[in-house]
């Protein structure tokens, strides 16, 4: 008897159905039947096919596909709702990014139940999508999303993000360009790596040309030498048609890298080519033909390559940084790409579902550093959200998860870098700095460690240098979170610089408590009583039984002078102690 292969693998699930389709059997089998048939002959199968889908079973009254990417899922979804509208039948379809186990005959796991609940609250002739595949398409497909909010649909225990959508709904406006935050050239060669693109159908492209790019963007910063821009404000160029000058001038580089990567079989190629963006004109291109297996040999060859031809060329033997493999096992890193994708949105059941693609990464790959560093950093998330049960236990959880990373591989900046966050909640700062020095020297162009020294110089009473730091660290992301905005305006106002606290936090749409306090206390000692009062009416309508005291205690000032420095602003402005 010949044993079945089963494979695991992320995919686009498409689920569809017939609504009424008991109700219009009785009214009219033979009717029913033939206009099923014609659909599935003349609309669905020709589709399908078209977006690189395969049609894994019919249902009787509907079918299940799966895809290469969740843009494919959806712009098939979509062209079918359009040609069934002259079809006498009304087709509701579900749309999920799932892990799923291929048994050779039909596809498991919770990826499929998804996309078949979110199949049956659809309503007829409209599309319902998870909060995982918004996420991959809502700036690459021109049509209106309804947000539907979470819903717990059945036999699933977490609730559920849902989209949904009519063929016809009306085009998105189109996202703003960037605002270049400062000019000029830089001492540093100067580069921004834009987004790979894809250029093929197969499950892993969406996750796997992102992944190659964040690798290049990684392996780049280790050189000291270079001026790397961050992945946050490269990725916001993902899916656009650009210039490659304006992108240059944009963000103040000399020069830009762009690629594609194409799968097919069990090969893949992948194109690249660096461009004097100033000059508008090609350095070096090359294209990599090679067995799927061989995709880190790739990656050291290019990055490699493209420091080769940089002006000063990087020393022979900084080349040696670039070696390593984060794993062999490509489904693990897979799972590792969509954990970073869930866990940049600000969601419990997202992080949960982030650390769930961690924890099978790790499965698959217990020697899988990277990801157990990442595991941590979402955990420490839900520490510091509030989302655990046991604070205390998820602090020693986290500790254990980055020893057995440092163990497997001590050079993963991110690993320091959560370990020096936990000890400054420890209020070790000295310990916390020299965590962060160290992932600073493994990783130099980093801007989450440099915005972090800057708050953690600020906690140790040089905040003038703090200020340094987080200006340089806004300078590598021009398109930071407004978390840094925060940090700024803390730095500038243990700083004694007011007016430069003010514009930094103003920028913040929606303070939080933290935030909240700084705008009071700069006000206040700038002597700006109505506005101070005005924060000051906020902070307690939302904080009813805040005390100065007790809020100040859970903060990181070395220096008594800077607590007392903040409790005198707040007691200004009537804050209670």
């Amino acid at each position: 008897m010949t044993k079945r292969v089963t494979q695991q693998r992320l995919a686009a699930i498409l689920a569809a159905d017939v609504a009424g389709y008991t109700r219009l059997m009785e009214k009219d089998t033979a009717g029913t039947v033939a206009a099923w048939k014609a659909a599935c002959e003349n609309v669905v199968q020709p589709v399908i096919a078209e977006f690189g889908g395969r049609v894994v079973k019919y249902t009787g009254d509907g079918f299940l596909a799966e895809f290469g990417s969740a843009q494919d899922a959806v712009n098939c979804a979509l062209k079918l709702q359009q040609g069934l509208a002259d079809c006498p039948l009304d087709f509701r379809i579900g749309i999920n990014l799932g892990d799923i186990v291929d048994d050779g005959q039909d596809i498991h796991g919770e990826g499929v139940n998804v996309a078949a609940r979110l199949e049956n609250i659809a309503e007829p002739g409209s599309i319902c999508i998870s909060g995982e595949i918004h996420a991959l398409v809502r700036n690459r497909i021109p049509v209106d999303w309804r947000d539907n909010g979470m819903q717990q649909v059945k036999h699933v225990t977490h609730p559920v993000q849902v989209y949904s959508v009519k063929p016809s709904g009306a085009g998105m406006p189109a996202a703003s360009g960037p605002i270049s935050t400062w000019s000029g050239q830089r001492e540093k060669p100067s580069i921004a790596v834009l987004p790979f693109d894809n250029m093929s159908n197969d499950p892993e492209q969406d996750f796997f040309a992102d992944g190659l790019t964040e690798d290049i963007l990684t392996q780049l910063c280790k050189f000291g030498e270079l001026f790397v821009i961050s992945r946050n404000s490269m990725f916001t160029y993902k899916g656009k048609a650009v210039r490659i000058k304006e992108v240059a001038r944009d963000l103040g580089v000399r020069y830009v890298v762009e690629g594609s990567v194409r799968k097919a079989g069990n090969r893949v190629r992948v194109t690249v080519q660096l461009i004097d963006g100033a000059e508008d004109r090609h350095l070096w291109a090359d294209r990599f033909d090679r067995n799927l297996e061989d995709i880190f040999s790739i990656q050291d060859e290019i990055t490699t390559a493209i420091v080769g031809v940089l002006p000063g060329r990087i020393e022979a033997d900084s080349q040696n940084r670039l070696r390593g493999r984060p794993t062999e096992n490509l489904p693990a890193y897979e799972l590792l790409l969509a954990g970073k994708v869930l866990h940049r949105r600000p969601s419990q059941a997202e992080n949960q579902r982030a650390l769930d693609m961690l924890d099978r990464a790790i499965t698959l790959d217990p020697g899988f550093a990277h990801a157990m560093a990442w595991r941590a950093c979402v955990l420490g998330r839900a520490w510091k959200l509030g989302w655990v049960d046991d604070p205390d236990a998820t602090v020693v959880e986290i500790e254990t998860t980055l020893a057995n990373a440092i163990r497997l591989d001590e050079n993963d900046a991110d690993v320091y870098r959560i370990l020096s966050a936990i000890s400054l909640i420890r209020n070790q700062h000295d310990q916390a700095l020299r965590h962060l020095e160290k992932a600073l020297r493994i990783n130099p162009n980093y801007d989450l460690l440099i915005v972090q020294k800057g708050e953690l110089l600020t906690w140790m009473g040089q905040a003038i240098e703090g200020v340094e730091y987080v200006r340089m660290a806004m300078k590598l992301n021009p398109f930071h979170p407004p978390r840094f905005w925060g940090h700024l305006g803390r730095a500038c106002f243990v700083s004694r610089q007011y007016e430069d606290a003010l514009s930094a936090l103003e920028n913040i749409e929606s303070p939080d408590l933290d935030e909240l306090t700084l705008l009071i206390a700069s006000h206040s000692w700038l002597g700006h009583e109505s506005e101070a009062a005005r924060h000051a009416g906020n902070l307690m309508e939302r904080q009813p039984g805040f005390s100065t005291g007790d809020y100040l205690d859970s903060l990181h000032y070395v220096n008594p002078a800077d607590r007392d420095h903040h409790a005198v602003g707040l007691a200004r402005a009537g804050i209670p102690a």
